[in-house]
Order: structure tokens, then sequence, then C-alpha cells
């Protein structure tokens, strides 16, 4: 709270860019319903990264770490008056805080509120946007709670179809329980789709208790092969890293501190692969369609789907297109290469 609300200013108060790394271009159908978010929730959110997946139409989705409601509310225009949009938050007081940079704002603004509840901020402007949305009935709820017992805010087994989370795992001291309590929150074949910050090292303890590299989201930070050896004791697929960029350190004294470690913002897309699932890898085609990606769908770093055009896939990803909300998007046949593909260090 301190950090945030007192010793940030303005963007250039920052010490690093892990907070500001330039976002990819995105949907026209997304930059249209972010404009519809009502104002007082984006000034509330500080970093304003977005972490919007594919194929969204009439899902059940999580955001972890919600704050203000401002990717809540951006996704439960693209879930539709069917789907819903749940947000979990446990700050009181506290600015929202994510990475990446917002298409309509550049620079963050000056952080100059005085202490307020982020859930409160957020459930006062439920009835404006499903107004704005025209649906009958609200599509979104927010929660207080931990991102680690989601038990405890009466979240049920497999009761939702996608995880999202913006650069928030890395202030959770148990990430095996953040990642542990996803798992068991999706339905089989549902999807946990977060950005966050990585170390290309274990880092020492002067890093991990220095309260300005906690505030730059850096001292946080998983080892990046941590993520894969959490994921797989969870139960989750491997990794597919979607997106990633380096981060840079602008001051000396940090600089100094954290020595030869060097700092990645990444996005990974972690599935809940049923068993049943599984079999050898295949041969697919992309139907197009999906909004937003109608003739090319890139899913990760190693796979981009064009409309009609056969892929080689390995077993994993056959499996994963198999048993997720993608499987009505493909036509997926037996056969292809088991060459799995490469997965290296991000940073």
């Amino acid at each position: 709270q301190d950090y945030y609300g007192k010793e940030l200013q303005k963007s250039e108060d920052l010490k690093t860019n892990a907070c500001v790394a330039s976002a990819g271009p995105l949907p026209k159908v997304v930059t249209d319903a972010l404009e519809r978010v009502h104002e007082e929730v984006v000034a509330r959110y500080y970093g304003c990264g977005l972490v919007i997946p594919e194929c969204l139409t009439s899902c059940r989705i999580l955001d972890l770490g919600s704050g203000s409601g401002r990717d809540c509310y951006l996704l439960s225009q693209l879930v539709g008056e069917r789907g819903h949009v749940t947000g979990i938050d446990m700050t009181e007081g506290q600015v929202r805080h994510g990475a990446g940079a917002s298409p309509r704002a550049p620079s963050i603004p000056p952080l100059s509120f005085p202490s307020f509840s982020q859930v409160e901020v957020a459930k006062k402007h439920i009835a404006y946007h499903m107004d704005k949305f025209g649906y009958q009935k609200p599509n979104v709820e927010f929660l207080q709670g931990y991102m680690e017992k989601l038990g405890d805010a009466g979240l049920a087994d497999e009761s939702y179809d996608i995880v999202v989370s913006n650069c928030v795992i890395n202030l959770a001291p148990d990430k095996r329980a953040v990642l542990r309590e996803a798992y068991r929150v999706l339905k089989p074949g549902g999807e946990m789709y977060f950005s966050d910050v990585y170390a290309s090292q274990c880092l020492n303890e002067a890093v991990q208790k220095h309260r300005v590299l906690w505030g730059e989201c850096l001292a946080g930070a998983l080892y990046w092969r941590d993520l894969y050896s959490i994921a797989e004791e969870v139960g989750f697929s491997p990794p597919c890293l979607v997106t990633a960029s380096p981060i840079t350190i602008g001051d000396k004294e940090l600089e100094g501190i954290i020595g030869d470690c060097r700092f990645v913002s990444a996005t990974f897309r972690l599935f809940k692969v049923p068993a049943s699932s599984r079999a050898g890898p295949g041969h697919v085609i992309y139907n197009g369609g999906i909004v937003g990606h109608e003739r090319e769908l890139a899913f990760d770093a190693n796979f981009t789907f064009k409309e009609g055009v056969v892929v080689d896939v390995d077993a994993e990803m056959a499996a994963i297109l198999r048993s997720s909300r993608f499987a009505e998007e493909f036509l997926i046949r037996a056969g292809g290469s088991n060459a799995v593909p490469p997965q290296d260090c991000c940073c």
C-alpha cells in the first residue's frame, strides 16, 4: 500500500518496465469493449495489462486479482449474457496492479487516489455496465478473498471454463496453492491463461526481502523452470508460452542487488487435460470464425493455425485441442509428428 499509494506518483517513478511492457495489437472487438468500461474503473487500474484469451462465448471465467474490475467488465462483453465472470481480489485501500500497457493509455496515470476498497469500486458499477451492455441481468460478480484459498470464497470444484490472472501471482507467497486452486475450480478441458514475471534463476534472500523489488513485481518472481515443475505437480499440461518481453532495470542500486539475474514478463496458458483425451499426435485444421481471429489463430509461440491449413501437432497439443473449448473450432485427425515443439527458457 505504501509503495503503490505513496511512493509512485507517476509512471516515471517506476524503477523497471515490469509494469509497462509493450502490449501486442488487439482485435477490434477487444478495443471496442474496453471503450465501454466506466472511466472510474479504468482510472483505478494501475498497470493496465490485458489478458484476453480467445473463443469466450458463453464461458464461465474467474479473474484472480480482479481489482476494480476492468478486465472483468471487458470479459463480460466477450462471454455474452449467457456467460459469467467472477472477480476475486484481496485488496482494500490499494491500487490495482497489473502488467503490460493499456491500448488506451500508454503511460500509467498518477496514483493520487485515497484509500478505497477495490471490490467496492467494482461492485458499484455493475448496474451501469449491464445497462451499457444491454443485459437483462448481471453476468459479473465480485468477491473479496485470497487466490490461494478460493474455497473460502465459496468457489466450487470444476465450476469455471477459464481462469485468468494479470501479473498478481508473483505477489502470492504460495504459488503452488494458487495453481492448485485454479486447477481445482477448472472444468475438465479448462484453461488457466495468465501473465506474470519470471526470473532466470532462483532469487537470493536479499532480492526476496527488498521492498522496492516487491513493489516492482520482481522479488516474488518465480524461477521459470519452477513454473513447469509446479504445473506438472498440480496436474496441468506443460505450459504453452504465448508471449514474452524482457524487463529492464533503470536503477543502478537495484541492478547491483539483482546481479546477473534476468527477468521477463510472460503470458502462459495451462490446460486441465483429462486422461481420456490423451492419444497420439494429430493433423488439425482450424475451421476459422473465432471472433477477432477469423482467419488466423496464434495459439502460442509454437503454433499458429490458419483457416483451412493442415498443421501437424504433437500428442500434447492434440489432447489440448480435443478436450478444450477449442474442440469445435478444429477438425482433428490422428497422425502427424510426435515431436514435442521446443519450449525454451523464455528469458
